[in-house]
Parts: structure tokens; sequence; C-alpha cells
């Protein structure tokens, strides 16, 4: 890797990869990039490369970051689709979808076989953390390989080392589990307050200086009164991370209610239709549950 300003193959330039990738080319990095609809690649077509196939993207790469859909797609791209073998020797893979550990550490092992370095690196923030350059970055992989990525995350957000390869994506499968329950829990709290004669704002207002109070609450909260539901993170991606919960669990050996119950909730949301809604649009689901709307109801304490 070059002393200075590696240069990065970024792909997956999509809701979150494309803030990620404007804030690493302000930052100097010299990049290329890929994407499965090439168009999305435009508007850096005057600052980066735009390559043709993964593989002609990572080679020659000293960095490869990987801003992916799920665990089938990045499997696709790195090992069918021929990016993995294009890797350099040397060269540093960073994975910041959200897979299975258990993907990361065949990733992994493969990169090694390359005499290539991997970091599992999933986030959390959303597109507004992408695009402030706030994310926090979850990464699991050796001491040597976190290091190596830091001069990169810094254009990102914060780095917090969580352990050896797949680390990370546990500890993103832990911030989706507690941004699954949360989000639930804000919607049936608001629906009860609004379905009580209270003002939803108004509480969410209020629950917003004590204990209640939480990032979730104060955007999604905020969200759900405007009935915002254009997708920062899509309802089908917070079911497929919540599907992805209840796996490692299983393979784990544990039971987690909360995590089925709202995968279940979210598994409903999408058959109704909802899969492109942001996932702030759980209420959506609520709702045609009860036969009630948010906006319909808390229009001030009941007389």
């Amino acid at each position: 890797m070059t002393a200075e300003r590696p240069h990065i193959a970024f792909l997956g330039i999509g809701l979150m990869g494309a803030p990620m990738t404007r804030n690493l080319l302000d930052s100097g990095f010299p990049m290329t990039l890929w994407n499965r609809t090439a168009s999305k690649c435009a508007p850096f077509s005057g600052e980066a490369t735009i390559a043709d196939t993964p593989e002609q993207a990572v080679a020659g790469a000293d960095v490869v970051i990987t801003m992916l859909e799920n665990s089938e797609v990045v499997d696709q791209v790195l090992v069918a689709q021929g990016a993995l073998g294009a890797l350099k020797p040397g060269a540093l893979l960073i994975d910041m979808s959200s897979v299975q550990p258990s993907v990361a550490r065949q990733h992994a092992a493969l990169a090694a076989e390359r005499s290539a370095g991997y970091v599992d690196a999933p986030v959390s923030g959303g597109t507004v953390g992408a695009q402030e350059a706030r994310l926090s970055i979850m990464a699991g992989g050796s001491e040597e390989d976190v290091a190596r990525a830091q001069l990169v995350f810094a254009a990102l957000g914060r780095c917090t080392r969580i352990g050896p390869v797949g680390s990370g994506q546990l500890a993103k499968l832990a911030n989706q589990a507690i941004v699954g329950i949360t989000i639930g829990a804000v919607s049936e709290a608001l629906l009860l307050a609004a379905k009580g004669g209270a003002d939803p704002a108004a509480v969410r207002e209020a629950l917003m200086g004590g204990f209640a109070g939480s990032r979730i609450l104060e955007l999604h909260g905020q969200r759900m009164l405007e009935r915002n539901f254009s997708p920062g993170a899509p309802a089908r991606i917070q079911l497929k991370d919540m599907r992805m919960i209840l796996d490692e669990a299983r393979d784990e050996g544990l039971t987690l209610p909360l995590s089925q119950q709202v995968h279940n909730e979210y598994l409903s949301l999408v058959a109704n239709g909802h899969s492109d809604v942001d996932h702030s649009g759980l209420l959506l689901e609520l709702e045609h549950l009860n036969g009630a709307l948010l906006g319909s109801l808390g229009r001030g304490p009941k007389e």
C-alpha cells in the first residue's frame, strides 16, 4: 500500500456508497468505481475511473471497499465475478456491507490465499451519517489490518476495532437488533399516545429529555410524525438484517423473542408492498394491524 493516499476500488455506488465515495474523493483518494447499474457511477466520472467489471476495478488497487446489499451479492461480486481473484498481494479488502459473520470469515480466508488483508467493517449511521462523514464503523480483523485501514476510515467516520474477523458483523447485528426493536417500540408508543388523545409530537418532545430518549426517537420518531418514509435504510434491508440476527442466534443456540417478533413485523411490512420504504415505515404495519393512522390521531388531549 502506498504511503499517503492508497488507490481505492469502491464496489457498490448506492444509497450509502455514493456519499461515502464523495467523502473519499474529497479527502484526496484516487479511486476506481464499479456498480452493477453503471449510471450510478456517472456523477463521479470526472474525478474517478469507472470500471466495466468488478475484476477490472480491483486490479492494481491498494484498498478494495465493498458496500453491497447482502451476503449473496457480496459473494457473487467477490467470487463469481472475480474480484477476489484480482486482488494484488499486499492489498486490503474492506467489506463495509452487512453480511453473515461466517461469510466474512470465508472471504478473509480467500483474501489470505492472495496474500491480501481483510477487514469486515459494517457501519451504522445511515445515509445522513454517510453524507456527513460520521459513520460508526465496526471493524473485525487483525490489529495490523485495522490499523492499515484507519486512513480510509478517517474520511468516513469513527472506527472501533471489535475483535477478529467476523466481529464487526456481530457488532452490526447487535446494532440492528437495537435499531429494529427500538423502531418498533417508538411506533407503538407514539400510536398509543395518539390513540389516547395526546399530541404525539409533544409526547416525542417530552420523551427526548428522559430515559426513553434515543437517536431512533429523535430521527425516526420525527419521520413517523412527518410520514416521511423515503428510504435512508430500506425496510427490505432491515428485514434481511433481522433474518441474519435470528440465523446467528440459532447457530449459537439462542432464542431472541423480541428480535423474532420484530422480524415478523418487517416480514409483513414487506409482504404488504412496502419493501422500499424507510425502516421507520414499520409504523405502517402497526397502523395496518390496528386500522388507525398516527397522522389522524392525537390532535390534542381528550376533553
